[in-house]
């Protein structure tokens, strides 16, 4: 486990710098888990208590109301996945994440970060910038939502720097409910962009 240990640990730099004593105590907590394609991480209903990093594969979460599906968000390699507001809460969970691939999580209890928070101090500035880091991209989802075309959303999405991903592992009804048009207005804006 120790190379996709520190793949994590490469991972949390991006928010903090931990000591060897700083992570070994988050490492021991650490476990592997398969999840394959199509099964679900944490369905709608459910009681979130982990967090995971994926180490491989990609995943998406949906929200499901009546049958009808919005896909809000995907994730790849290199990115934690969970129902954050559900552990924070302990509510049932109101949204689904599903394997679109087979993939390979690292996962940690919730609990074990907030007993970090009580040992550590750099833990708290994690959990910090982690709730900033998703708040930033949920408001930024929303305002695009809000007061982007369906057009200018998929021109902005196909301009990302996970576009490749996306569009060569991603089913094409998952980015077009990504996007909030059907798959037919995503058909027919991707024609319009392709003869202009």
């Amino acid at each position: 486990m120790s190379s996709i240990a520190n793949q994590f640990r490469i991972y949390l730099k991006r928010f903090v710098e931990l000591t060897d004593q700083e992570w070994d105590a988050f490492e021991k907590d650490l476990t592997i888990r398969t999840l394959p394609k199509k099964h679900f991480l944490i369905k709608q209903g459910q009681t979130a208590k982990e967090i995971c990093f994926l180490i491989s594969g990609s995943a998406r979460l949906y929200y499901e109301k009546d049958g009808d599906e919005k896909t809000t968000y995907f994730f790849f390699e290199n990115n934690l996945v969970g129902d954050y507001l559900g552990c924070l809460t302990s509510q049932p969970s109101t949204i689904n994440i599903q394997a679109l691939e087979d993939c390979e999580l690292m996962y940690f209890k919730y609990e074990t970060l907030t007993k970090l928070y009580e040992q550590f101090p750099v833990y708290q500035i994690f959990g910090r910038k982690l709730a900033e880091y998703l708040f930033m991209g949920l408001d930024i989802r929303l305002a695009e939502l809000l007061t982007l075309t369906p057009e200018e959303r998929y021109l902005k999405f196909i301009n990302t720097s996970i576009k490749r991903k996306i569009l060569e592992r991603i089913p094409q009804q998952y980015i077009a409910s990504y996007l909030g048009i059907t798959p037919v207005s995503l058909s027919r804006i991707r024609r319009r962009i392709a003869t202009s």
